[in-house]
């Protein structure tokens, strides 16, 4: 447990102390924000901005984890998965600085690489002998897709990506509404870590109802403390950002750390198959992407607006709410939905195996 706090305080160490230096970094070489003409008005003065800080959450997350984890095969793939869809944003950030617009990689070439993704979580699911079920709560029934569940984590993967990416329009939404995210998984792999340690200690009671061996459920207990350590990184990771990425912000994360979160938020929800909680974990993140849909669906339908802007935080904009009012009543949002993410998790966590 030790090792999860400390992950968590030096992701935040590491985002506060060497941040100023990547910002520069990136200042430096002129890697500025380039802003769409049909977005707000009031965004223009963030043109030039230093994107790509995401590479700081990212490295910020994979020292604590490369210190204290001890490299579960669950963990390693929530990682790649992070890593991997921060490529495919550091490359359609870098094609946006290079070509200087706001464009960069094309959508279909995102596709494949979030596809490749897809595959190797797969494979690793697959190894790990992680359940094709999902848990309904509330009804308390499990479905069995069987190879539907991996067109499931394709669906994830690009869902949870671009979700994240929609809501990275204002200083410090995506870093401050995936810091809750993160914080929900966090505490939903601690339980499953103490509660594979309380089985291995009396095997006749939890160890029973999970249906696990003595070995398996050491190898449980080891896994989920391996997945709260990268949460916990990649919490301190969001915080640390947000010195530098609230209002105004000094640097933006850009694709590389929105794709990044995205692909970890998927990550953790396939491993600790809680697919059906993770609307609720990233509320926000729905939210932002259902109010895309919905203002595309109506328009070309109908030839009408339902938002004066979107993704919806634009719509606030619109409204002359100030970034700051936006973002925290975000948050607000956010940290209701996480919560009742972590009840409906807590009170039947032995169902989410």
């Amino acid at each position: 447990m030790t090792n999860v706090l400390a992950s968590g305080v030096l992701a935040i160490l590491i985002s506060v102390i060497f941040g100023p230096r990547v910002v520069g970094l990136l200042r430096r070489y002129n890697v500025g924000q380039r802003i769409r003409e049909e977005g707000p008005a009031g965004h223009k003065v963030k043109s030039g901005t230093p994107t790509m800080g995401g590479l700081l959450l990212i490295i910020a997350t994979v020292l604590p984890y490369l210190i204290f984890s001890s490299y579960g095969a669950r963990s390693l793939a929530v990682l790649g998965a992070m890593i991997g869809c921060g490529a495919i944003g550091f490359l359609d950030d870098y094609l946006s600085v290079v070509r200087r617009r706001s464009l960069g990689l094309r959508g279909r070439w995102k596709l494949v690489g979030q596809l490749l993704i897809s595959v190797g979580i797969c494979i690793v699911a697959v190894h790990e002998g992680i359940s094709t079920r999902l848990f309904v709560p509330l009804v308390d029934v499990h479905i069995n897709l069987s190879y539907g569940w991996y067109v499931l984590v394709f669906l994830i993967v690009i869902g949870a990506s671009n979700a994240v990416n929609l809501t990275d329009g204002l200083d410090g939404l995506a870093a401050g509404t995936s810091t809750i995210a993160m914080l929900a998984f966090t505490s939903m792999c601690v339980i499953g870590f103490q509660v594979g340690q309380r089985s291995l200690q009396v095997p006749g009671e939890e160890g029973h109802v999970m249906g696990a061996g003595i070995f398996d459920l050491n190898q449980q207990a080891s896994q989920s403390l391996d997945m709260a350590v990268l949460a916990a990184a990649l919490l301190g990771a969001c915080v640390g950002f947000l010195w530098f990425n609230s209002y105004p912000a000094e640097v933006f994360m850009g694709d590389t750390g929105s794709l990044a979160l995205g692909g970890a938020l998927a990550g953790f929800a396939i491993f600790t198959k809680t697919e059906l909680l993770l609307p609720l974990i990233g509320g926000i993140f729905v939210v932002e992407a259902a109010s895309v849909i919905i203002q595309v669906i109506s328009f070309r339908r109908f030839g009408r607006r339902v938002f004066l802007m979107a993704p919806i935080h634009h719509h606030f904009e619109m409204k002359a709410w100030s970034e700051t009012k936006i973002m925290f009543r975000f948050l607000i949002v956010a940290s209701v939905f996480a919560s009742v993410a972590f009840v409906l998790y807590y009170v039947r966590f032995d169902q989410y195996v």
